[in-house]
């Protein structure tokens, strides 16, 4: 028989087992920082100071969203001695590089989406004594982040027509967040907005063509912006690019040529041959996005039958997604010459060329003298003017439709 007496002092008994328990387990929990500002007593009294070095892993232990570009590890009071970085299961060493007054180390290179981690590290006061703290972590998934593929590319120059262009490869509900942590800034001064078409394109451009030999600057602050449910941003970079000089050549359907104005100066005016009846060509604005000294075209590919497949079309430049080229043509009727005389394409702007790309044509003198982001306008067709997201054809808005696209 259990008397009370026997029964409180069992309770008694079990509860200071949970307190011991739950002591041992605290002291055996990982974390991403250690405390050190503490003093611990021994039974006789005597005290013992801890390391003044306090360590702070970025990524916490346990965490499943690292960033892929932030993570690392920072001390304070100290210096750090050695920081080991590796993929946990594996083992794979990751390097990484410890700043010049010891203050702070990062990885050599971008972390993997996806990937669990550890991190070790150590440090010492100005008195000697060390502390260490550690962390086990997963960088954010693929299925939990999204990325923009942009266009222009780093240290490339450009027409005056080139607009930023974001496709993410997520669908994004907060444009807001997203459109708020990329900048885009000229060193024309020229006001940069941008514009969204739908929800997973983002461009930017200024109201007016970009001035010929400015800078622009595109900074990317992506890493960790929540763009949609659960799903977060990776990116996080300086862009710059060179515009060149402004060259905007103007189609005119009426008299199937086409004038070539550099810096408001007339290069040339060159004979071509449009879209004909039954297959016109767009009117508008329209930018060079893609150049190709040579390359297939197929009628199936861009939704008609089996017109043509010509699998050397020499100096072929892109004006829209759709299949909107300006290219040589060697394949005309040599006996009546449709340049400057009618048009006879399936909706492309047609110069004058021979096969192989390799003759002194006006479809090369073009080519060599055309970048991607100069602008072609094409006027006077029967067609309708080209969608704004055709391409990189954002300029066929007028500004205040532009500005209201914006979620900024």
């Amino acid at each position: 028989m259990t008397t009370p007496d026997i029964a409180a002092r069992r309770v008694l008994g079990a509860i200071a087992a949970l307190v011991v328990g739950t002591l041992t387990l605290s002291a055996c929990g990982g974390n991403a920082s250690a405390d050190s500002d503490t003093n611990s007593k021994g039974g006789g009294g005597t005290s013992t100071k801890t390391s003044t070095a306090k360590i702070v892993i970025s990524a916490k232990d346990g965490s499943t969203n690292a960033s892929i570009n932030a993570t690392g590890v920072q001390v304070s009071d100290g210096r750090l001695t050695d920081v080991k970085m590796t993929v946990a299961g594996s083992g794979q060493a990751v390097e990484g590089v410890v700043s010049a007054n010891g203050a702070s180390w990062k990885p050599k290179e971008q972390l993997e989406r996806g990937t669990k981690y550890q991190i070790s590290a150590t440090a010492k006061d100005a008195g000697g004594k060390t502390s260490a703290a550690n962390s086990i972590f997963t960088t954010v998934s693929s299925s939990n982040s999204f990325i923009g593929t942009y266009t222009p590319d780093n240290g490339t120059t450009v027409g005056v027509g080139m607009p930023v262009s974001f496709t993410f490869d997520k669908v994004i509900g907060d444009k807001k967040a997203v459109q708020s942590h990329i900048t885009v800034t000229s060193s024309s001064g020229q006001q940069v907005v941008g514009h969204w078409f739908g929800a997973q394109r983002l461009d930017f451009r200024p109201q007016e063509y970009w001035k010929a030999g400015s800078k622009v600057t595109m900074k990317i602050d992506l890493d960790g912006v929540e763009g949609a449910n659960g799903v977060y941003g990776v990116q996080k970079k300086t862009v710059t690019f060179t515009v060149g000089r402004s060259q905007v050549s103007t189609v005119d359907v009426n008299t199937q040529t086409m004038t070539v104005v550099r810096d408001g100066q007339t290069l040339k005016s060159l004979p071509i041959s449009s879209g004909s009846p039954e297959h016109t060509t767009y009117n508008g604005q329209m930018v060079i996005s893609e150049k190709f000294t040579q390359t297939r075209m197929n009628s199936r590919t861009v939704g008609l039958g089996g017109e043509y497949d010509i699998p050397d079309v020499p100096h072929a430049m892109r004006l829209t997604s759709s299949g909107t080229f300006i290219h040589g043509n060697y394949w005309y009727n040599k006996a009546n010459p449709p340049f400057g005389q009618t048009g006879t394409s399936h909706g492309c702007v047609g110069l004058p060329d021979v096969q192989g790309a390799q003759g002194a044509t006006n479809a090369k003198w073009f080519y060599d003298n055309s970048l991607i982001g100069d602008v072609v306008i094409v006027k006077n067709s029967p067609d309708k003017t080209v969608a704004p997201d055709n391409g990189l054809n954002g300029w066929n808005l007028a500004w205040s439709e532009w500005t209201a696209g914006s979620a900024a």
